[in-house]
C-alpha cells in the first residue's frame, strides 16, 4: 500500500484532510457512526486512505487497514461482473429469458390479488423476465423488509432471504418461483433479490457454486484476499462490530466482530449482499472497473463489456425517479439511470451534486458506498457498520467534499 502526493494527481491535500476532519466532528464525536474509513484514488492510484473510530466497542483498538467490513449489496455489482464473464464466453446473453437458465420461474404470474391465507390471484405478465431484468431492478421481484405489498409479505413469512435458514440457492429460486412478481418485467423499478437471482444464474451456468466461482475469477485474480462470504477464524479479530440504529434509542449492536454471523458460511450464498470485504480489496475492484475490466496484467471482462455495464439501461432511457416503486434504494433518484448493477448517473444537474455524466455507483445497507467517474478517473471506497444506509446524508456529503478538493 502507498499513497501519492495528491497534488501531482491533481487534489488539493489540505481539502481532502478537511473530509477526515469533518467525519471526526459530525459522525464520531456524535456517536453516530462507530468508525469511518475513506479511501480516494485517481487513476487508481491512491491519494488518501483514513482510519477513525475503534474496531470494537469493547476495545479501544482502532480499525486500521486490515479491517474487515460487510459490504451488503457492494456485493452486487461483482455478481453483476461475474454474470458478464459468462456473456463474454457465449454462456447466456442478457435477452436470454431467465427460465431459460431457471426453469423454476417458468410461468410466474404478477400478483392480481388475494393473500393472507387465500392464495394469490395472477395474471400473465406482459413480457417474459430476462437477464437484463436482473441486472437492472425490473424483474418484479421485492425485498422483503420494504413493508410494502403482500408479496414482500409473503417473502417474510417463507422466511426467503434468510441465509442461516433452510434455503440454498436451489431452494430460494423455487421458493420465489411459486410467489407472484409485483409488476411485468421491465415496467418499473424495484430494488430486490434479482442479484441474488442472478447468483444463482451465475452458479447453475457455470456449473460450479457461487462462491468458488467468485474466488477463481474474480478474488483471486485481483488478489482480493479478504473478501468472501465468511470470515475465516485467523482473520476474525480483524471483523469490526456491526450496528444499527434504533429509532428512539440510538446505535445498538446489531452484529458483533467476534461471534459475528460472518465467522460460518451461510447456507443461502447471497450474490446481492453477502460480501465481507476491505477498503484495500474494493480498491482493486473499483480499480479494474475504472481500468476497463482490467487490472495488473490480468483481465476479468473487455473495455466494451464495462462500457455496456455502465450505460444507462432503464426502458425507454428513463431515470429513477420516474420508474422506482421502491420504499428503499442506496442512490437519490433525480438524473440517476441504472445500468447492469450499477446506479448511472444521466444528469448531473437534477442530481443537485458535483460529478460527471457516467459516473457509476453503489452502496450497502450497513452504509459502506463507492463510486467510479470515469471522466475525472477517481474513485472512493468508504466503509463503515450502521444500518439503516439511509439514516444520514453521508454519501453525498463525501461525493461533495471529494469533488471539491480537486483542482
Amino acid at each position: 500500500m502507498s499513497l501519492h502526493d495528491p497534488r501531482q494527481l491533481g487534489f488539493d491535500a489540505d481539502r481532502l484532510a478537511r473530509i477526515d476532519a469533518f467525519l471526526a466532528d459530525k459522525y464520531l464525536a456524535s456517536g453516530r457512526f462507530p468508525h469511518v474509513q475513506l479511501l480516494v484514488a485517481r487513476e487508481g492510484r491512491m491519494v488518501h486512505f483514513s482510519h477513525q473510530g475503534a474496531a470494537r466497542g469493547d476495545s479501544p483498538t482502532p480499525i486500521d487497514d486490515r479491517s474487515i467490513f460487510r459490504i451488503a449489496s457492494m456485493t452486487k455489482p461483482v455478481t453483476s461482473i461475474a454474470f458478464m464473464m459468462l456473456v463474454e464466453q457465449g454462456k447466456v446473453a442478457l435477452d436470454t429469458p431467465v427460465h431459460h437458465v431457471l426453469p423454476e420461474f417458468k410461468g410466474l404470474g404478477v400478483y392480481d390479488g388475494g393473500g393472507a391465507g387465500v392464495p394469490f390471484a395472477t395474471k400473465p405478465t406482459a413480457a417474459p423476465m430476462r437477464m437484463v431484468d436482473l441486472l437492472r431492478h425490473t424483474a418484479g421481484l421485492t425485498y422483503s423488509f420494504q413493508n410494502r405489498s403482500n408479496i414482500d409479505a409473503a417473502y417474510r413469512e417463507q422466511r426467503i432471504e434468510s441465509w442461516h435458514g433452510n434455503l440454498d440457492l436451489d431452494g430460494f429460486v423455487a421458493a420465489l418461483g411459486a410467489l407472484p412478481l409485483e409488476f411485468s418485467p421491465g415496467e418499473a423499478w424495484n430494488y430486490s433479490v434479482a442479484t441474488d437471482v442472478l447468483g444463482a444464474v451465475v452458479q447453475r451456468v457455470a456449473g460450479e457454486p457461487l462462491d468458488r466461482f467468485f474466488e477463481r475469477h474474480i478474488f483471486a485474480p485481483l488478489g482480493m484476499v479478504d473478501t468472501g462470504f465468511m470470515v475465516p477464524a485467523d482473520k476474525i479479530d480483524r471483523l469490526v462490530d456491526c450496528y444499527t440504529l434504533k429509532p428512539g434509542e440510538g446505535r445498538a449492536l446489531y452484529d458483533p466482530g467476534v461471534k459475528s454471523a460472518w465467522s460460518r458460511m451461510p447456507k443461502l450464498v447471497s450474490g446481492g449482499g453477502g460480501l465481507v470485504s476491505t477498503a484495500l480489496d474494493y480498491h482493486r475492484f473499483c480499480s479494474m472497473c475504472l481500468n476497463g475490466g482490467e487490472l495488473d496484467g490480468v483481465r476479468i471482462v473487455s473495455r466494451k463489456t464495462i462500457d455496456l455495464m455502465t450505460m444507462n439501461h432503464l426502458p425507454g432511457g428513463g431515470d429513477l425517479a420516474g420508474m422506482s416503486r421502491s420504499l428503499f434504494s442506496e442512490t437519490t433518484n433525480a438524473g440517476t439511470g441504472f445500468g447492469l448493477g450499477f446506479a448511472v448517473t444521466q444528469d448531473v444537474a437534477k442530481s443537485m451534486m458535483p460529478g460527471s455524466v457516467g459516473e457509476y455507483y453503489w452502496g450497502g445497507m450497513f452504509s459502506t458506498a463507492f463510486f467510479i467517474d470515469p471522466v475525472e478517473r477517481i474513485h472512493m471506497v468508504f466503509m463503515t457498520q450502521l444500518s439503516p444506509s439511509s439514516s444520514y446524508p453521508i454519501r453525498r456529503e463525501l461525493k461533495t467534499m471529494i469533488y471539491a478538493a480537486l483542482t
